[in-house]
């Protein structure tokens, strides 16, 4: 083992961005930006956003480490790949600029790496892209051939989570079934048989509404809403990506915010809550479903899974179905230096982005 290996992790997410600097013992430094709704009001999109968390991270970094092994982030909606850790390239860039399978913070990820990465003269990876594919061949089904479900999830977060359970369990990830449930900004519930997502909402199109996104819409109104000649297409992309789920109903994102308004008595913003919980909880039951009703643990992870208050509400409604298990750590954080340390030692091979 080589000792001296130092990485930055960059992790721009839908509310916030993680920046931490890491080396083999572990993280040395960290810190989370927690963007103001009110400010990401202002840029029209996410790119236009890039400048600014660019800035937060560079003026973090400065004076904090003079050299680098190599800068990583999370991975956006790029093509379908398979899980693993990728260099970034000048096609990654260029999809992710043109946002090919869709708009999210994510996608600003490789091209922040890649700008601190050369100030430093090291590479930029990116590990686990939001786009890892890895669903069985039934999971791909819509209702209908003009529209195929995609594999789109918060992928690192959930292979952590699941391995992380695996090992608290004593059992080879191989011999795992999980319901893994991303709960941050949006929300993923993926069911994880032997370490392989199998089936995932599309956290920007269903299941649950989440701090900024309104899942799943009764489709007929939404159809009508769609054609009501009220909004653009890119309004109503905003209006479920950015203006949904509890921004839309009480005017913020921030789940510790409104668990204070609840503490104040305020009624609106615990049933809006409870509802929130009520759908996670509607969600995990259908994936439970996939694995024929096999699961080894429920996992709530993520950001907003440091609510008790919320992790409660989901509890109860699921736990007829396996132990639950709650994951508070920067798993994140540390899967994608872990990653990183595992290429930079020669243990495992960094993979080409296709350009087909």
């Amino acid at each position: 083992m080589i000792p001296n290996h130092v990485v930055l992790i960059v992790n721009p997410g839908s509310t916030s961005t993680k920046i931490a600097i890491c080396n083999e013992d572990g993280i040395s430094e960290r810190e989370t930006f927690q963007h103001d709704v009110d400010v990401l009001k202002t840029y029209k999109t996410v790119w236009a956003q890039y400048e600014y968390r660019l800035q937060l991270c560079t003026e973090w970094v400065k004076g904090r480490i003079t050299r680098c092994s190599a800068v990583v982030s999370l991975g956006g909606l790029l093509k379908p790949v398979d899980g693993g850790t990728y260099i970034v390239t000048d096609k990654m860039l260029q999809d992710a600029r043109n946002n090919i399978q869709g708009e999210h913070a994510s996608n600003l990820g490789c091209a922040l790496a890649s700008e601190i990465a050369q100030q430093y003269g090291c590479p930029a990876y990116v590990v686990d892209p939001v786009s890892v594919d890895e669903f069985e061949p039934l999971a791909y089904y819509s209702g209908h051939p003009l529209v195929t479900r995609r594999s789109l999830s918060h992928a690192l977060s959930i292979h952590a989570a699941a391995y992380k359970a695996a090992g608290h369990l004593g059992r080879p990830i191989n011999s795992t079934s999980f319901i893994v449930c991303h709960l941050g900004g949006g929300i993923s519930i993926a069911p994880v048989r032997g370490g392989k997502i199998i089936d995932v909402n599309d956290a920007a199109s269903d299941g649950p509404f989440s701090p900024e996104r309104t899942g799943g819409l009764p489709l007929q109104p939404f159809i009508t809403l769609c054609c009501s000649g009220k909004f653009t297409e890119d309004e109503l992309r905003r209006l479920v990506m950015g203006k949904g789920g509890l921004v839309a109903y009480v005017g913020t994102s921030s789940v510790p915010d409104i668990e204070k308004r609840i503490a104040e008595g305020e009624q609106k913003a615990r049933e809006v809550l409870e509802a929130m919980a009520y759908q996670i909880g509607k969600e995990i039951g259908a994936m439970a479903t996939v694995l024929e009703g096999k699961v080894d643990a429920v996992i709530l992870t993520g950001g907003i899974a440091k609510s008790t208050l919320l992790t409660d509400l989901i509890e109860k409604r699921v736990r007829f179905l396996g132990p639950v298990i709650i994951q508070t750590g920067d798993d994140e954080v540390r899967a994608l230096a872990d990653a990183a340390f595992r290429v930079l030692r020669g243990e495992t091979e960094l993979k080409e982005y296709p350009c087909d």
